[in-house]
């Protein structure tokens, strides 16, 4: 089913376009990752979507409602968001970041209750990091912290998980765990999912679609093999590229000659 649709989404920095004309949908238990150089309007659309910008023309439905309908508080029930850097200014334990997700479901003053608990201890065991729910967040490693920041999303219970560069700042390893996490989300737990990645690899083997982006516009969108070819990318990117294959799947190589 359906939740997230974008149709002839624009925005605007001034007399520069930042977005033009963006269209795309997201469904169910799906992995839509927007995939483009600095500056192609990536960060732009997912604040768009998460309503944290306002855009000059087009429209934003969720769940088959209009984005700018709902009030944050209601809009954190329906979408979890994970930017792409998190600085306490308090040494909060890995649990109480991630309680604070819960934070949409309570009235104001409330405390948080015991099935508040269980559910943001629920959201980490999710991440595999319950072990860590009482380390101290900045004394924990940045592939920790991304999936304490993912779990926070979580413990919203929403229905639509939104991360803006989940893999920056974080070394190999950390990568890949991130966005076997993510991917397990939308197979398992039904969330769709939009997410901004640099690494055309990394759409490849953890997206179902690719939406490619360069100068505000999508250039490309669809099923993440068709999309994320060598003329693609070469044009998107201005660079010369290879394909290897491996178990049925093409991948992009730089060519070093060059």
């Amino acid at each position: 089913m359906e939740i997230i649709r974008v149709t002839d989404l624009s925005y605007s920095y001034g007399l520069e376009f930042g977005l033009k004309k963006v269209s795309l949908s997201v469904s169910n238990g799906e992995v839509v990752t927007l995939l483009g150089p600095n500056g192609s309007g990536k960060t732009t659309l997912i604040k768009c979507i998460n309503a944290l910008i306002l855009p000059k023309a087009g429209c934003i439905y969720v769940c088959n409602e209009d984005v700018l309908s709902f009030s944050r508080t209601e809009l954190a029930k329906v979408i979890g968001y994970v930017p792409q850097s998190h600085n306490p200014s308090f040494p909060f334990s890995v649990s109480d970041v991630v309680l604070m997700g819960r934070v949409a479901h309570l009235d104001l003053f409330q405390q948080p209750s015991r099935s508040d608990k269980e559910k943001a201890d629920q959201a980490l065991g999710i991440v595999g990091l319950l072990h860590l729910k009482d380390r101290i967040y900045t004394q924990i490693s940045g592939g920790e912290r991304q999936l304490t920041l993912i779990a926070r999303a979580l413990a919203q219970e929403p229905k639509v998980l939104i991360l803006d560069e989940p893999t920056a700042h974080l070394d190999f390893k950390n990568q890949i765990t991130t966005l076997r996490v993510i991917k397990r989300l939308a197979k398992d737990h039904g969330m769709a999912v939009i997410m901004s990645l640099h690494e055309p690899n990394h759409a490849l083997l953890f997206s179902d679609k690719v939406a490619l982006m360069s100068k505000g516009s999508i250039n490309a969108f669809g099923e993440a093999e068709k999309v994320i070819t060598k003329e693609n990318i070469q044009s998107m990117y201005g660079i010369d590229v290879d394909t290897i294959s491996h178990d049925g799947m093409n991948f992009i190589l730089p060519k070093l000659n060059q």
